[in-house]
């Protein structure tokens, strides 16, 4: 232990013990009882002085034992101090080894610093280089954009020349039936001139007889023309071939709010136009149209639709719907726009069950074919198809709803409201019209759809 050190603490220790002393518990001298006659005791003095010489032993004694207590402090001190040392050596080899951890914790800082650089580096170079993978990404989805346009116009060109080459399928297949049945008949008429030449004999020979039935035979001859005319049926080729040379096309859109936002709603149909005599009409099913009579009645606020031939548009102006049938709808034309289109306009069948047959054509106007019909007696204003002796003539098909129905005669029999019965058209009469036009606020088609509504849940469930 440092000498001076220990000096300073023994110093500090004794003036501690001086300053603790309490000379004040001293006893005052007495006063001396009054001298007797005694004989004092040889070298012992009385009086005052042996009494201090008592307290100056007794200070002694005090003091001994405070510096017997001080050594032990001291020793304590001494020992308490050495085991400071000890400590303070643990710490300065802990210090040590924590310098050295702190030198290799400061290298591997350094080494994770270079490295965090160098991530850095190649994460900036990734962003590069996702940054170049995007823009070839949008620049490839733009080609592929473009090729899928490219490929949906040559797809559109490609069904128009499909449907072109179908139609001319069709036609050559007709002109080949057509030849056929010309062939039949020049050999018919070729037997026939060959009978009339025989006959003409006879016939001259008995011109004197014959004479007199001229007459009746010339008024006659106009009815039975007529008749013959009524009761012989038009090839089923023919048909068609008219029908493919007279329809025409009838786009329409309509809009109305609903919860996500507007909903547009879109249709295309194949169609002709029809006549009871005294008004002209677009024929269309409501499977076709851009509103459902059936549904829920509600109120649209865009209504559009035009009827489409090459060179030719005709804006629709309403939507009329049977009074019978709401599923059949009537597009009124005028004679003017009628004459614009350039089509043939069918009359209704005057008597549509004359033939037990009628021809059906397919509402997209590419398939035909002759089907047998029967009476139901509990639905009279309808006919039903028979699927089982459906004769297919072109394309594998079956009735379907909005299908066109020709009676043999050449004339409109009819519309298939659903793929079991036919709606027979004998008169063109409608219960409600729904315009065309735009109002955000309305067109007030709820009513017309209400009470189209109400004749349909009348009808019975085979109907509907």
């Amino acid at each position: 232990m440092n000498k001076t050190l220990l000096l300073i603490i023994c110093d500090f220790l004794l003036l501690n013990l001086l300053a603790l002393t309490r000379w004040e518990q001293v006893e005052p001298p007495k006063t001396p009882p009054p001298p007797s006659a005694s004989v004092p005791i040889p070298g012992e003095s009385a009086g005052p002085a042996n009494e201090l010489v008592e307290v100056m032993r007794l200070s002694l004694a005090d003091e001994q034992a405070a510096r017997d207590e001080l050594r032990t402090q001291l020793s304590t001190t001494a020992e308490n101090l050495q085991q400071r040392e000890q400590q303070v050596a643990s710490l300065e080899g802990e210090k040590g080894k924590l310098a050295q951890s702190l030198s290799a914790t400061q290298a591997q800082a350094a080494a994770l610093a270079q490295e965090s650089a160098a991530r850095a580096a190649e994460v900036e170079a990734s962003k590069i280089r996702l940054a170049q993978l995007q823009r070839d990404l949008e620049l490839r989805e733009q080609q592929a954009r473009e090729q899928r346009e490219a490929y949906a116009t040559l797809e559109q060109k490609h069904s128009a020349a499909r449907g072109e080459i179908e139609n001319l399928n069709v036609a050559v297949k007709v002109a080949e039936q057509e030849k056929g049945l010309l062939r039949e008949n020049i050999e018919q008429m070729r037997e026939t001139v060959v009978a009339e030449r025989e006959e003409k004999a006879k016939i001259q020979a008995q011109a004197g007889v014959l004479a007199e039935g001229v007459g009746k035979l010339a008024e006659k001859s106009g009815e039975l023309t007529r008749e013959i005319r009524e009761n012989r049926p038009i090839n089923p080729n023919t048909l068609f071939s008219e029908f493919v040379a007279n329809q025409f096309a009838i786009e329409s859109l309509s809009r109305r709010s609903v919860l996500l936002g507007p909903l547009t709603v879109e249709r295309a149909a194949r169609t002709v136009l029809v006549s009871d005599g005294s008004r002209v009409f677009a024929l269309l099913h409501s499977g076709d149209a851009p509103f459902d009579p059936a549904g829920t009645p509600v109120d649209f606020e865009i209504m559009r639709g035009v009827l489409k031939r090459t060179g030719a548009e005709v804006p629709v102006s309403e939507f009329g719907l049977h009074a019978l049938d709401p599923r059949v709808v009537l597009i009124p034309v005028d004679a003017v726009r009628a004459a614009a289109l350039g089509v043939k306009i069918y009359p209704l069948a005057a008597d549509p069950f004359k033939f037990p047959e009628a021809v059906l054509v397919s509402n997209n106007g590419r398939y035909y074919g002759e089907i047998a019909f029967k009476l139901d007696p509990t639905a009279p204003r309808y006919v039903q198809m028979d699927n089982r002796f459906f004769k297919r003539l072109f394309g594998d098909f079956a009735p379907h709803t909005g299908d066109l129905v020709f009676s043999k005669t050449g004339e409109l029999l009819g519309v298939m409201v659903n793929n079991d019965y036919c709606f027979v058209l004998n008169q063109l009469r409608t219960v409600a019209a729904i315009k065309t036009g735009e109002n955000p606020k309305g067109l007030g088609t709820r009513e017309p759809l209400q009470k189209a509504k109400d004749i349909l849940d009348r009808l019975p469930l085979k109907l509907q």
